[in-house]
């Protein structure tokens, strides 16, 4: 039997914290207790965000805090064309619309639909979509894509889930409820998610699966707050004929106020405990990592 693949799979889009750390610690504590292999990948593909320097220091935090990975690195913004296939299959199958509406558009349209009640949220808190994308004609949408006109490729959540039936996934973390074993999918809670732009041929949802596919992983372990989000993974790995890893949701680490940690969180981020003193053992230390 092949070794088990782990991955830690930072975006270069500010330091690394204390949260980075044991996300990155675990999967790698995990992957040598197991005779298993590290990946790590750059997840760039915001390039308005995701800067060379804030790379170079993943590697570098990374490296003091004794991890090692398999060379050479993925970056996501090396591997566009796959992510464009994927978009292609999809829209093959007829499980993905563009919508036009820019977020202002939705922001009111989702004011006037709302009047009766709160608007429904998926689990990040945004509105579900509330446009009328899928019953535009062919030849409209076909006219304003070649217009240039910005558009989001939407997932058709509906069809989707009927072509994709029931869904599961292996879970050895914690969950929001302390779920172990087999937790249901639950994509629907998503509404019609965003796949790509046409600035940006993918998403994070999109990418992360294709990524863990064609990598080989096979156990992702991550934060709790990507619980949810294995709702949608689980149904565009069936959707695209892409194998199913075993998952773990680790608790995360928060600040003195209960929030989850930011970047820009410089009492917790590690450049700056390294440089106050703080050696990689007081790390293990401060996040609960013998």
């Amino acid at each position: 039997m092949p070794p088990p693949v782990f991955r830690f799979a930072p975006s270069p889009n500010g330091f690394l914290h204390l949260g980075h750390a044991y996300s990155a610690l675990l999967n790698f504590d995990s992957a040598r207790a197991s005779g298993g292999r590290l990946l790590l990948r750059i997840e760039d593909i915001d390039a308005a965000r995701c800067r060379p320097e804030f790379e170079a220091a993943i590697y570098q935090d990374l490296a003091w805090l004794g991890v090692t990975w398999e060379t050479p690195v993925r970056r996501q913004s090396e591997h566009l064309d796959l992510y464009r296939e994927a978009v292609a299959k999809l829209a093959a199958q007829g499980l993905i619309y563009p919508a036009f509406e820019s977020r202002a558009e939705i922001a009111r349209l989702v004011a006037q639909r709302g009047t009766g009640g709160p608007w429904p949220r998926d689990p990040d808190g945004a509105p579900l979509y509330p446009g009328s994308a899928t019953s535009r004609p062919p030849e409209e949408r076909a006219r304003l894509l070649r217009s240039g006109v910005p558009y989001a490729w939407r997932l058709d959540m509906a069809s989707a889930c009927a072509r994709a039936g029931g869904l599961s996934w292996a879970e050895q973390g914690e969950g929001p409820n302390r779920e172990t074993g087999t937790v249901t999918a639950e994509p629907q809670a998503w509404g019609d998610v965003i796949l790509a732009r046409k600035e940006t041929p993918t998403s994070y949802h999109l990418s992360v699966v294709i990524d863990d596919a064609l990598q080989g992983v096979t156990h992702v372990t991550r934060g709790l707050d990507l619980f949810p989000s294995t709702s949608v993974h689980r149904l565009l790995q069936k959707l695209l004929d892409l194998p199913e890893p075993v998952y773990r949701h680790h608790w995360l680490v928060l600040d003195d106020a209960g929030q989850k940690l930011s970047k820009s969180t410089r009492a917790t981020g590690l450049r700056e405990l390294r440089a106050a003193g703080a050696t990689p053992a007081d790390i293990r230390r401060m996040i609960g990592l013998s």
